[in-house]
């Protein structure tokens, strides 16, 4: 434990250190930087495929779900959109560029003049599973906005993190920053976890993302701030108003497009009035997609067969699995929403503007849709290039987390000799 602690305790001076760097680093280094990290994607693609196919193997032995294997799996394609990702990154305004880090300026009666500016977070921990875009992604946001940054990936990904960090690090050295402006923790131990937790000396905000456990688990032992999401129990409910063949494409991308990822519906919640005539096509439809399909009694009634029930409604599933509850009406919706949901992405489809606006004013989650899929909560669809994830708390940061929640601010005050009366 020892050896383990002065591994993991040993990144935080260095990270400390590089943050020092990168905060007074103007924009274009910044960019040059990221354009830098793109290149290297696609120049050593061939790399990190290797070391993606050595953890695929070994999830593929320890019986990861095809669910699971997806959101692992680097192919040439997935590359080519982490390196388009990275462009776009530099290309977006910088949030801590001359023109726009000021948020507020204003003069006192005495003359005093005060700035409200953003500045960076300084070293941010990112605590994450499974999927090694997310190296990428992490690392190109927080060096745009200034922000070292220590990662802990799963163990099913450690040969691509250990490829994906070294060429982030290459490209930062080949630009002139230190090395540590990304850096990995280099074992998988989950003791590793509780020790990062406990570098308040260094770390100034932890980013757990993955399953409740591994959250808890951050939240339980973090000596600093951290930003959080659980479960994404994503629901969609059909209104009496519906049109059915948009609810239906809605319904399938929303569950089947990317199963395993955080905005994929969990719950679909079908009002009675319509269960029995859009529930037969629908689970129909599901099932030709190989969704294996749970449900409550009246969903059994309306579809003319017993289903399989679920073992609990705030169940994440990750999976080709879909559960199907009917509902009284937009009220009963509502409750069940706020019962077993998790604030994550919730949608209504109707052609009801009245029903639409009472959904999405009383639903309180992080994206409340009408009318589309609840796959949008995500930052590259919001326009912000990419995402460090998507947060279900309600302070400092809400919803996909990008530039701009990487950043806080301070107060810049000058004076012309002014004492306090």
């Amino acid at each position: 434990m020892s050896d383990l602690r002065q591994q993991i305790e040993a990144l935080g001076p260095a990270a400390r250190d590089a943050a020092r760097a990168l905060a007074v680093s103007g924009t274009a280094e910044k960019n040059r930087l990221l354009l830098a990290i793109a290149a290297a994607l696609e120049s050593r693609s061939a790399e990190i495929i290797a070391a993606n196919a050595v953890d695929l193997a070994n999830g593929r032995a320890a019986s990861l779900s095809a669910a699971m294997l997806d959101r692992l799996e680097l192919n040439p394609k997935r590359i080519a959109a982490m390196a388009l990702g990275v462009r776009e990154v530099a290309a977006l305004a910088d949030p801590l560029d001359d023109a726009d880090r000021v948020l507020k300026d204003w003069t006192r009666p005495n003359g005093l003049r005060l700035q409200k500016v953003r500045v960076p977070i300084g070293v941010i921990g990112i605590i994450y599973e499974s999927r090694p875009n997310v190296t990428i992604d992490a690392s190109v946001l927080c060096l745009k906005t200034g922000n070292a940054v220590i990662l802990r990936g799963g163990k099913e990904a450690i040969h691509s993190n250990r490829a994906l960090v070294d060429i982030v690090s290459a490209a930062a050295a080949g630009a002139g920053f230190p090395r540590a402006v990304v850096s990995l923790v280099p074992v998988t131990d989950r003791a590793a976890i509780p020790l990062l937790c406990g570098m308040d000396k260094y770390i100034d905000l932890l980013i757990p993302r993955g399953g409740r456990g591994l959250v808890e688990t951050v939240v339980t032992h973090a000596r600093m701030p951290v930003l959080k999401h659980y479960n994404g129990i994503c629901h969609i409910y059909v209104h009496t108003d519906a049109d059915f063949d948009m609810a239906g494409r809605i319904i399938i991308n929303a569950k089947c497009q990317r199963p395993g990822v955080c905005n994929a519906l969990e719950t679909l919640l079908v009002d009675q009035a319509i269960a029995k005539k859009f529930l037969p096509p629908m689970v129909q439809s599901l099932r030709a997609h190989n969704v294996k399909v749970l449900g409550d009694a009246a969903a059994s009634e309306a579809l003319g067969e017993p289903l399989p029930v679920p073992e609990d409604w705030a169940t994440e599933y990750l999976d080709l699995i879909l559960a199907v509850r009917v509902v009284e009406n937009l009220a009963a919706t509502v409750d069940h929403i706020e019962t077993y949901g998790s604030h994550h992405t919730d949608a209504i489809v109707t052609n009801s503007a009245t029903a639409a606006r009472e959904f999405l004013r009383r639903v309180d989650s992080s994206l409340v849709l009408w009318n589309a899929s609840t796959r949008f909560n995500d930052g590259g669809e919001f326009g912000f290039g990419a995402e460090i994830g998507v947060s279900t708390d309600k302070l400092h940061a809400r919803g996909p987390m990008a530039l701009e929640e990487l950043t806080s601010y301070k107060y810049i005050a000058t004076g012309s000799g002014q004492v306090r009366q």
